[in-house]
């Protein structure tokens, strides 16, 4: 779904799809975002090999965002996260920093991120990583293969449990 312009010209909030039984929808996310603990196993792949496996992720909560899961550091072999130069900044969470994830004899360059001085309220990513799921080979939440959310820059997970719109795709900027 796109926004569309009012008479003045700005956008709307688009629509929200209405969740079913045991579902979340994005729209009742907090801004700012929180933090939620989460004991779901998540598995990601890359290379033909599983390179996290864990039961004690985190995931971040914003309006209009799929959740993004932050995995704990020792989820993942020796090797697998090489830091890299650059950093970005969140209004939110503070300054990102950046990992090539390397699996398989590939890298998939600046996949990974995390915060090692998060912001207040965000502590608990400071010893965890972030993954975009769309670079990896699959990423899974109790078994269900994740979505990767549209765009190339927040990095959302969308299972059948969460419902949008999703911001992120093209038109979307103005949410």
């Amino acid at each position: 779904m796109t926004p569309t312009h009012g008479v003045s010209g700005f956008f709307r909030r688009p629509q929200p799809i209405k969740p079913k039984a045991g579902q979340e929808s994005v729209w009742d996310y907090p801004r700012p975002p929180r933090v939620e603990p989460r004991s779901e196993r998540v598995i990601v792949r890359l290379g033909g090999q599983a390179i996290a496996d864990t039961t004690d992720a985190v995931r971040v909560l914003e309006t209009s965002h799929p959740p993004v899961y932050y995995l704990p550091f020792e989820a993942f072999p020796a090797g697998v996260l090489v830091p890299v130069e650059g950093t970005t900044f969140c209004e939110f969470k503070g300054e990102a920093h950046y990992f090539d994830v390397v699996a398989g004899g590939g890298v998939v360059p600046r996949a990974g991120w995390t915060y090692p001085v998060p912001a207040r309220g965000f502590e608990a990513l400071r010893t965890r990583v972030a993954l975009y799921p769309g670079h990896m080979d699959s990423c899974e939440v109790d078994g269900e293969q994740v979505t990767s959310q549209e765009g190339d820059f927040y990095g959302g997970w969308i299972t059948t449990k969460i419902v949008g719109p999703f911001k992120g795709g093209p038109g979307t900027d103005g949410w």
